[in-house]
């Protein structure tokens, strides 16, 4: 890496904000010879034209031995992030490849059909004669022969000792804070109907009832490989397949290699892994999850490069961050990168409500709900989103918000519907409220789509997962913490974009003051701002609200309201007309991207 070209490597015309000052510390901490620079940007700092600087770093072929290591692989755990890269002009160079299923076929009659399934997957021998033309192969061949190759984690970890994409000189991690539970979900093992084609025809012990459960799960791994290695070889072995067939022969390949990795790191007395087991009482599904993954990351990660830079605007803690991936936190470098946007334009609300663990949001939710029928009146030509964390609160607060008479009002979205419903309310002109779950990062929505939100409930990992049990009983708790301090501020970025922009974040629930006063020292200096300014807003009554929201919810059309929410400073922009037009968002499971390679 010349640490020098990174300057050069900047896409843009001209710096803004504080890009310059970081741009010239990344640069001074590679050319210090640090391995891994960790940058901790915040939102509207623009990350994305950091990395392309830093990736433009890499050696070049022209400065190269044949032995060397050249160019750079850019990398996001989020497909919405790729989604932005592929639709920015300055990140046209930037050769962005998914996985196949996001590919059709364009031969006759399979133009519907993803190339995963398509007839060179799954006849035996089959010739394709536009091969040259896919659109998989094609943009396989371009990323890997270009000098940045950008694609989803999900697919970086995937191509692993890929014969095509090889290790290379400089790797850049976007959005890099969740790289240690991205790493878990990943590593982890799920034994069910519906990722293992034959699992019906298994016989499942309970795994949880001898002593040394991790001994008899994998004994029970040995047995479903064998399982699996039978019903692949009798597919494997016919000429031709159905789609389904062809789906089937893939996923018993992937279970099998997995469940190799999983014995080969379990048997491994130098391993540093914990592996816990998840076994359903009902149904007896099984997940095999690991604890610290640094093993994995070390195979499908680190020695994927030479120079590394991981940027996020939550990473945190960084010593507890390098132990969490493996990495040696004296051998890292941290970059700060200061946040330029106003604090009167990012103001955080006091609106708690009580508290919304699992035992008390019952009676939470309806105080909940009649603060959202205020906050509409007080944003009455506006839309907001209110993260609701999960699916059990939005159904709650859908249906009792129905029951005020202003479900004309609200939209949501459910698992299999998420972008598309997303896509509906960023278009509509209506000031609607979008319940939203799990929409916390990776969401864009500059200027008037939105301009108000609500955090339901202070966004902690859930204490029945048993990776999370185990920590917390090895006394974690602030990696607890941490993880949900990191969520809060995520979604606290999502309406605020650029230093002329603004939006209000409301807390409802109360645990959310007391992770911030539990978490304080763990906070960037800028989101300790917006806490310590942290005040209780003006609001309408709940009676003089639903009147006000109620008849515009009649109409179909919202009324005005003397009330507002703003705070004086704020409010000067209340009439600001920074529109954007919103690109579409793709939401799915975040292995989906590579679920069926070969």
């Amino acid at each position: 890496m010349d640490p020098d070209r990174i300057q050069e490597s900047f896409p843009a015309s001209s710096f803004r904000g504080m890009q310059a000052e970081a741009i010239s510390d990344i640069r001074d901490a590679f050319a210090a010879g640090n391995s891994v620079v960790l940058v901790r940007a915040p939102t509207g700092s623009g990350k994305s034209l950091l990395a392309r600087a830093i990736a433009g770093g890499a050696r070049t072929a022209t400065d190269a031995k044949p032995s060397d290591a050249i160019n750079s692989y850019y990398t996001t755990p989020q497909v919405s992030q790729l989604d932005d890269v592929a639709a920015d002009p300055l990140l046209d160079d930037l050769n962005i490849i998914r996985g196949k299923s996001n590919y059709t076929c364009i031969l006759n009659g399979e133009t519907e059909t993803p190339v995963d399934r398509a007839p060179c997957a799954r006849e035996k021998g089959y010739d394709c004669s536009v091969r040259h033309r896919c659109p998989y192969f094609s943009d396989r061949a371009i990323a890997s022969n270009r000098r940045i190759a950008a694609m989803t984690l999900a697919y970086f970890m995937q191509t692993a000792g890929s014969d095509v994409f090889r290790r290379r000189d400089v790797v850049v991690i976007d959005e890099a804070h969740g790289l240690p539970e991205w790493a878990e979900m990943y590593a982890t093992v799920n034994l069910q109907s519906n990722t293992i084609p034959i699992w019906d025809d298994i016989t499942v012990p309970d795994l949880t009832a001898e002593s040394d459960p991790l001994d008899r799960t994998i004994r029970f791994a040995e047995t479903v490989i064998e399982a699996c290695k039978r019903a692949t070889d009798s597919l494997i072995n016919r000429d031709e397949l159905t789609p389904t067939e062809a789906a089937h022969r893939d996923r018993l390949q992937e279970i099998r290699s997995e469940l190799q990795w999983f014995i080969s790191d379990a048997r491994d007395p130098q391993s540093p892994t914990t592996w816990v087991i998840d076994q359903d009482d009902t149904n007896n599904d099984v997940a095999i999850k690991p604890l610290d993954p640094a093993r994995y990351l070390s195979h499908t990660v680190w020695n994927r490069g030479n120079k590394f830079a991981l940027l996020s605007a939550t990473i945190l803690n960084k010593n507890a961050f390098c132990r969490g991936v493996g990495l040696d936190p004296a051998e890292v470098a941290l970059v700060d990168v200061d946040h330029t946007f106003p604090v009167a334009n990012r103001p955080l609300y006091d609106v708690t409500c009580g508290k919304m663990t699992y035992n008390e949001r019952d009676e939470t939710l309806p105080a909940v709900t009649r603060m959202l029928i205020r906050l509409m009146a007080a944003h009455p030509d506006e839309k907001g989103l209110i993260h609701c964390h999960s699916y059990a609160i939005q159904s709650s607060l859908r249906r009792r918000l129905a029951e005020l008479g202003v479900e004309s009002r609200i939209q949501t979205h459910d698992t299999t519907d998420r972008d598309e419903s997303l896509q509906a309310w960023l278009s509509t002109d209506s000031p609607d409220i979008f319940l939203s779950v799990t929409m916390e990062e990776a969401l864009d929505l500059q200027g008037d789509l939105c301009r108000w939100q609500v955090i339901c409930k202070a966004p902690y990992l859930n204490t029945t997962d048993s990776r999370v049990s185990r920590r917390l009983s090895d006394g974690k708790w602030s990696w607890y913490r941490r993880v949900a301090l990191q969520t809060v501020i995520q979604a606290c970025g999502r309406i605020v974009r650029s230093p002329d922009d603004h939006g209000s974040t409301y807390l409802a629930d109360s645990s959310l003051l007391t992770l911030f006063n539990n978490a304080r020292n763990e906070m960037p200096a800028w989101f300790r701002e917006q806490v310590d300014r942290i005040s209780t807003p003006t609001l309408p009554t709940f009676e003089e609200a639903i009147n006000t929201v109620g008849r515009a919810s009649t109409a179909g059309v919202s009324s005005p309201s003397t009330s507002t929410a703003q705070s004086d400073d704020h409010s000067k922009h209340a009439n600001s007309n920074n529109k954007t037009n919103s690109e579409d968002r793709r939401s799915a499971h975040p292995l989906s991207d590579v679920w069926g390679e070969n």
